[in-house]
């Protein structure tokens, strides 16, 4: 199958060529051809060579139309699928993608059953939190807590916020007994459409250590999912029971 293909793959044209150059030398050297003849032969390998150059380059034409137009149709089919309405984040992309969200919020924005201890570190702080107390788009944010996180609240959150520029956004705790596995961060993206940051307590999402719970993987939760409305009716109802 190799010799096959390295056969194939031999310009024979230039070859011949070769060959009968090298033979019309020879040729003319034990003067049994005229040199006029040797010039004719010259010209007619020439045009050969000019003959198989130009059939290369309309295929190497070819091939470039052909490319192009598989380039558009995968453009067409990448146009027709529609957006995703939920989108894993991991590990890799999680401190990035949440500082993003935050910069990117925009008027209320809640935090719902969020673990306080992850914010212990400044930079993670720094990360997670801060872009959103500083931006200026966010009207407002409001913590939804479970009753065991006041202390966490006190010592490691309440602090580094009042030292935020424009701490004044975020609201006094709203503290329940929060009986649900699931953590969200709603708020409007400044697209104009209202996005979520999802994670759900305990393995594999939290990677429980010694000290405190750490979000490892989250899901961008996008409007067109429906899971935003159930998100607020889960908030409203905890409000409701006051």
């Amino acid at each position: 199958m190799r010799l096959r293909h390295r056969i194939r793959s031999i310009e024979w044209e230039a070859v011949a060529g070769l060959i009968a150059a090298v033979l019309a030398l020879v040729l003319h050297f034990l003067h049994i051809i005229e040199e006029g003849v040797l010039v004719m032969i010259t010209l007619v390998l020439l045009s050969l060579l000019f003959i198989r150059d130009l059939r290369r380059e309309e295929q190497t034409e070819e091939i470039a139309t052909s490319v192009e137009r598989t380039e558009n149709l995968v453009r067409d089919v990448r146009g027709a699928l529609p957006a995703p309405s939920v989108e894993l984040i991991g590990p890799e992309s999680l401190r990035s993608e949440s500082a993003r969200f935050g910069r990117n919020a925009s008027g209320d924005m809640v935090w719902f059953h969020v673990c306080l201890l992850m914010f212990r570190p400044q930079s993670l702080f720094d990360a997670l939190l801060r872009p959103a107390i500083e931006n200026p788009n966010v009207d407002s944010i409001q913590f939804v807590l479970d009753e065991s996180e006041r202390e966490n609240w006190r010592a490691h959150v309440e602090p580094k916020v009042a030292a935020c520029e424009g701490h004044d956004t975020v609201e006094d705790p709203l503290w329940y007994d929060l009986d649900e596995s699931v953590s969200f961060i709603i708020t409007d993206h400044v697209s104009g459409e209202s996005q979520a940051l999802l994670s759900f307590w305990g393995e594999p999402f939290m990677a429980r250590t010694t000290e405190r719970d750490v979000p490892r993987y989250i899901f961008r939760v996008y409007e067109e999912s429906g899971l935003l409305s159930q998100f607020r009716e889960m908030e409203r109802m905890y409000r409701l029971r006051g």
